[in-house]
């Protein structure tokens, strides 16, 4: 899971300023599914609780254009899941905080008993 949050970010770099859009396009992917893949990976980010993200799909599109849907449903999927494993990191870190300071309180009393004990 690591590796694949990584390389999205190594990707990103890699990119620069260059839109997701264009780079599917550089990278041969048809303008349709360029555009499905936009739409779909808004529609995613809100989905899995994005303030930025906004659900976008043109209905009749997606259902007459093959390329547009294929490229809607890959977005959807990869954003959400990217957005709800940077969810579940933050979430980890804040809640691992909170048992190392708890633990560090622990260990200080226990080390103040034992000093007045003696």
């Amino acid at each position: 899971m690591w590796r694949c949050v990584g390389m999205v970010g190594l990707l990103m770099l890699i990119a620069g300023c260059q839109t997701t859009h264009e780079d599917l396009i550089a990278k041969g992917y048809p303008p349709a599914f360029a555009d499905g893949f936009d739409d779909g990976c808004s529609s995613g980010r809100q989905a899995a609780g994005a303030i930025t993200g906004e659900f976008r799909k043109n209905v009749p599109r997606y259902l007459k254009d093959k390329n547009y849907a294929e490229g809607w449903s890959d977005g959807f999927r990869q954003c959400q899941a990217m957005r709800e494993s940077e969810d579940r990191e933050d979430y980890r870190s804040q809640h691992w905080d909170e048992r190392e300071k708890a633990w560090q309180q622990q260990k200080d009393q226990d080390a103040a008993r034992a000093y007045r004990s003696q």
